[in-house]
């Protein structure tokens, strides 16, 4: 349908007819955010009346907000960790949701060392579908021309496995590629890939990404935005890329398949795309050879119009290395989505990194939110916290996101803080703030403080029989490498410097940290490959005083002042590096296999 045949709204101009209808659902949505959401708690009430966990607390049939909040307490992942792992070991009772669980949902974040297993149902799939299809309708509005052209994304699936009741326990994307409703998807103009499904659906990440790879390389004037989920996944494409463009050179001026590709779906999918031509290969060869990688996405895929991936929370340190990769191209980060919920998408994508704000839609769950304010006392049983609405949040506040699903998780603590940014209609728009409690994070992993402790204690047991002890430490995102990796700084009090501990054994206290790190760092770390080995930087004596003395120059109290546990500020890391005095790093990659400790 022309463009001008159809009506505008309040959004924009549509692209097409199916665009229209979706920008008018936002509208809708976000115009009757209370209406909205009083339906889907009432629907998630009377649903799931019956099921063992809400009849505890006697609602009597009550799908009314007042009853909902005076009865029904607010939990986190370890209150509901009985339930869950009574689900997990086979039994099919309606404890959470009456509807049945189709699989669990592995969360990035963890518990006792675990990820998380979000329970969820069948239906769930089409309130993510809905998501996803506003998507494309809201970005025709600021890049016109996207049906014109195919978007390169490197996206990949992850391990999974089998609880002791049969249940498939993975990753909420694996799970949505591995569906219906991604792998026989209708054709869309606007949602065209260069990467095949067979490439996408391959567990092996070397010949997922190599395939991946050179589709793209193949496609390259077609390709009009290049992505992937994270900042991180596509910096790690890029140094694929530097590694084996030689290889993928050959393959397109031979019109052949590397032979380390063996995936039977991939090399017959492969066989219809493959021909030879030398002359895309030497221009490859001519770009990747060049010292300068500036600016070597647009270079390579000269029509990019920008990019889509997440640069919000963890994800932001990645910025100026994407800059510098793609010549300044605009990061698109589209929506906003967990393993417990998706939760609704960026109305303004074309936005700078640090203006992002997500619009939450009401359909999608029951929201609450938790005033988030660090120097209040901690929650308690006798002092409930009072949660306000999605209607009834204010700009200008910090709030942690609380969610009740269809799927049976009932005012569960996301872990999230969001400040409020404004309104579109009568819908509030948030700012990813931080992830509650994280320390640190390179990719999906998150590791707060208690574990880093416990990593250090467990690595510093390798130090006694030297009569050494770590006194201080501090600790580090490194992204400058790709991939990104954690730097732990210590300061070592050295008893008998005749006994010192050697590099090998300050080698291996890199590994045991690694080795006492949760299973989405391990699996990282050894199955993704998207977090380098662990590096521990040995400084000189007294280097944490002087951490110190600089904090309380720039107007720290004495009184209460205690060495971070992790560093960012460019000058305190400065200076923390001028006082190295040795570098280690692991030997070899911590054990990790899919299976989880039951």
């Amino acid at each position: 349908m022309a463009v001008d045949s159809v009506m505008p709204s309040p959004l924009g101009l549509p692209a097409c007819e199916k665009d229209a209808k979706a920008l008018q659902f936002i509208e809708e949505m976000t115009r009757n955010v209370d209406p909205v959401q009083v339906r889907v708690l009432r629907e998630i009430l009377t649903r799931n009346a019956e099921t063992e966990y809400l009849s505890r607390f006697r609602l009597g049939g009550a799908t009314d907000r007042d009853s909902f909040k005076a009865k029904v307490p607010m939990v986190t992942y370890e209150d509901l960790q009985p339930e869950i792992q009574r689900i997990a070991s086979g039994d099919r009772s309606n404890i959470l949701c009456s509807h049945p669980i189709s699989e669990f949902l592995t969360s990035s974040g963890t518990s006792a060392g675990e990820r998380k297993l979000m329970p969820t149902i069948q239906e769930e799939l089409d309130r993510r579908q809905l998501l996803y299809s506003l998507l494309m309708p809201v970005m025709n509005l600021y890049v016109p021309g996207l049906d014109k052209g195919k978007g390169l994304y490197f996206l990949f699936i992850k391990a999974e496995t089998k609880t002791p009741g049969g249940l498939v326990a993975r990753p909420v994307l694996t799970s949505y590629y591995k569906s219906d409703h991604f792998k026989t998807r209708p054709y869309d103009p606007y949602n065209v890939y260069t990467s095949p499904n067979e490439a996408i659906l391959c567990a092996d990440s070397f010949q997922s990404m190599y395939t991946q790879m050179l589709c793209g390389l193949l496609m390259r004037e077609e390709v009009l935005r290049v992505g992937a989920v994270f900042a991180s996944g596509l910096l790690r494409a890029i140094k694929f890329l530097q590694l084996n463009w030689q290889q993928l050179a050959h393959d397109i001026a031979a019109g052949s398949l590397n032979p380390k590709v063996t995936d039977p779906a991939i090399r017959d999918c492969m066989s219809g795309i493959l021909s030879p031509r030398p002359d895309l290969a030497d221009l490859i060869r001519k770009e990747c050879a060049r010292e300068n990688w500036d600016g070597i996405i647009t270079r390579i895929w000269p029509n990019t119009k920008y990019l889509d991936v997440i640069v919000t929370g963890a994800m932001a340190q990645y910025i100026p290395t994407l800059e510098y990769y793609s010549g300044g191209l605009p990061m698109a980060c589209t929506m906003y989505a967990s393993s417990e919920c998706y939760f609704g998408l960026n109305l303004k994508p074309m936005c700078k990194p640090s203006e992002v704000s997500y619009t939450i839609m009401p359909n999608m769950a029951y929201f609450e939110f938790l005033p988030h304010d660090p120097a209040a006392p901690p929650l308690s049983r006798d002092s409930p916290p009072r949660l306000v609405d999605l209607a009834d949040v204010e700009i200008g506040k910090e709030y942690e996101l609380v969610i009740t699903t269809y799927a049976g998780l009932c005012r569960y603590r996301v872990g999230d803080i969001l400040l409020v940014t404004g309104f579109h209609n009568a819908d509030p728009q948030f700012r990813f703030v931080r992830r509650k409690n994280v320390l640190l994070s390179i990719d999906s992993d998150k590791t707060d403080e208690s574990e880093l402790q416990k990593a250090v204690e467990s690595a510093s047991a390798l130090l006694r029989e030297f009569n050494t002890s770590v006194v201080e430490y501090t600790s580090y995102a490194n992204t400058k490498t790709i991939p990104g990796h954690y730097v732990i700084y210590w300061e070592l009090l050295v008893k008998e410097p005749s006994n010192a501990p050697t590099h090998e054994v300050l080698n291996r206290c890199c590994l045991a940290m690694e080795e006492c790190l949760n299973t989405v760092y391990r699996q990282c770390r050894v199955a993704d490959n998207s977090i380098g080995p662990l590096e521990i930087r040995v400084v000189n004596n007294g280097t944490f005083e002087e951490l110190m003395d600089y904090a309380i120059s720039r107007g720290a109290s004495i009184n209460q002042y205690k060495a971070p546990r992790c560093v960012n500020f460019t000058p305190i890391v400065e200076l923390l590096d001028s006082r190295v005095v040795s570098v280690h790093f692991s030997p070899s990659a911590p054990r990790w296999t899919p299976e989880r400790r039951h």
